[in-house]
């Protein structure tokens, strides 16, 4: 384990985002983490080391602060090795009764700020020659579940935009994984981080059946988030991370469903597919 490595983790003042920068910490890395209130973030955190702490008060929406922070985080560490787009937030509901001021909202949080905040790291990155970059994206931006329509649109877009990116800054010796996890015990399905629209229409029913299931399970969830944590610094050592890193048996069972069923329906409409070429003429 490389300790002097710098790590910069964005939303890290609750959830996954805080039992990470906890677990960096008491490894020996140093670590910038941003949070809309730096005061909360160390609040949080608890008892750290100062040297090797930076708490950033980061308004994710606004370009500038986001370089801001990057600036400071080169003043105090003179790098950046390993970046966590971790800030993002919940929305259930379905697509009809979601306003359109809320979709917009989520899709700044948790689509742009990942793409802003990876911009503005990628040229401290890219003259390092050297970096990872984890995007914390969840199984449902692959295989969703009725009622979360708003919220698997935006995760769907910040894993394709891995992907990409991936294969951008391969030359640069930069890697990236997306990281897609299922349910874990972190504050994911209370109102800190959960944007929830009752359906008020009529039908819906397996909207309004996978809702009252999924806030059932608040607290009872089976993801570890320190085991998470461990795991997304374990990969960060890794010489040859995974582009996609699927956490929980529930995201396991998932994708794996998701995957069963695209390759039987793409098998079975082969020749339709194909049929949209134009045919030899020889």
């Amino acid at each position: 384990m490389n300790s002097s490595k710098v790590w910069y983790v964005t939303g890290a003042s609750q959830g996954l985002g805080l039992n990470l920068v906890k677990k960096l910490l008491h490894n020996g890395y140093l670590v910038a983490a941003t949070s809309r209130n730096a005061q909360t973030l160390k609040d949080a955190v608890g008892v750290i080391d100062t040297e090797r702490f930076l708490p950033l008060a980061v308004d994710l929406g606004n370009l500038d602060c986001i370089e801001e922070s990057i600036r400071q985080t080169i003043t105090a560490f003179g790098k950046i090795d390993v970046l966590v787009n971790n800030a993002g937030y919940g929305m259930a509901g379905t697509a009809e009764e979601i306003v359109e001021q809320d979709i917009k909202n989520i899709f700044d949080v948790n689509v742009l700020a990942t793409i802003n905040v990876t911009r503005s790291v990628l040229p401290v990155m890219r003259r390092q020659k050297a970096g990872f970059i984890i995007n914390m994206s969840s199984v449902a931006g692959f295989a969703g579940a009725a009622g979360w329509s708003i919220y698997s649109a935006t995760k769907a877009a910040v894993t394709a935009f891995s992907e990409v990116l991936a294969l951008d800054v391969k030359e640069f010796s930069i890697k990236v994984t997306v990281v897609e996890p299922s349910s874990f015990r972190t504050g994911f399905l209370t109102q800190n981080s959960l944007a929830y629209t009752e359906s008020k229409i009529e039908g819906y029913q397996a909207v309004k059946d996978t809702q009252e299931r999924y806030l059932a399970a608040n607290g009872k969830q089976p993801g570890n988030p320190d085991k998470a944590a461990d795991i997304l610094i374990r990969i960060s050592e890794n010489q040859h991370p995974p582009l996609h890193l699927y956490l929980g048996q529930d995201a396991f069972n998932r994708a794996s469903e998701k995957l069963a069923a695209m390759t039987d329906e793409l098998e079975a409409w082969k020749a339709t597919t194909i049929g949209a070429d134009f045919q030899d003429q020889n």
